[in-house]
């Protein structure tokens, strides 16, 4: 399951699709996940994921005000309290959805602060993000990659960036910016899209 979480922008959905669910409360989940470790309890992680992901993308649009953001939100979420749980430091697990809730709040406001920093970057060298096109984007016009480098969710403005100007590789990203690089690399993979979907009318109209 782990590797869903990562690789899918709505991971939960493709988790729990083949499990069936599972009755007791939350804190009984808890549990379970904690005592199986470090093996892995499937059934009661994916139960976890099918209760607590649409809580976490609601409060990511109503936060976030980004499909995008909020789904990556779910996913961040998702794998700290799944990570928490095996290494038995949830404390509390009868007040796991307030443990949850706390973990999103904590996460909005990690990332706001760090945003700060990506917009400024993203200021600096939006203009000048020619190793794109060791990607595919060779001649290209400059002032459309950059509006359409605008458009993307911030985080993946910020992979982008950080990637192809400062050339940092998938390790040394996911550090500053709190991710894995397995994560990193998926971030990534599925910003250049977005941008060759953006960029693809332009391309056409030529």
């Amino acid at each position: 399951m782990p590797a869903l979480l990562i690789a899918n922008p709505r991971p939960y959905a493709e988790a729990v699709r083949h499990l069936p669910p599972l009755t007791g409360d939350d804190a009984e989940l808890a549990r379970r996940i904690a005592a199986a470790a470090p093996d892995r309890d499937d059934a009661a992680e994916a139960e976890l994921c099918r209760r607590f992901a649409p809580r976490i993308r609601f409060y990511g649009l109503r936060h976030l005000r980004n499909e995008a953001a909020a789904a990556d939100l779910v996913q961040d979420v998702l794998l700290m309290v799944l990570q928490k749980l095996r290494a038995r430091e949830v404390r509390e697990p009868e007040r796991l959805a307030s443990f949850i809730l706390g973990t999103c709040r904590q996460v909005v406001i990690d990332g706001r602060r760090g945003g700060l920093r990506r917009e400024r970057l993203l200021e600096t060298f939006a203009a000048d993000l020619s190793p794109l096109a060791d990607d595919g984007f060779e001649a290209l016009d400059a002032g459309r990659l950059r509006e359409c480098l605008q458009r993307l969710p911030e985080r993946e403005r910020a992979v982008l960036v950080m990637t192809f100007y400062d050339e940092r590789p998938a390790e040394a990203v996911g550090v500053e910016l709190g991710l894995s690089a397995g994560n990193v690399r998926v971030i990534r993979h599925r910003g250049i899209e977005r941008l060759r979907g953006c960029m693809q009318p332009a391309e056409d109209a030529s």
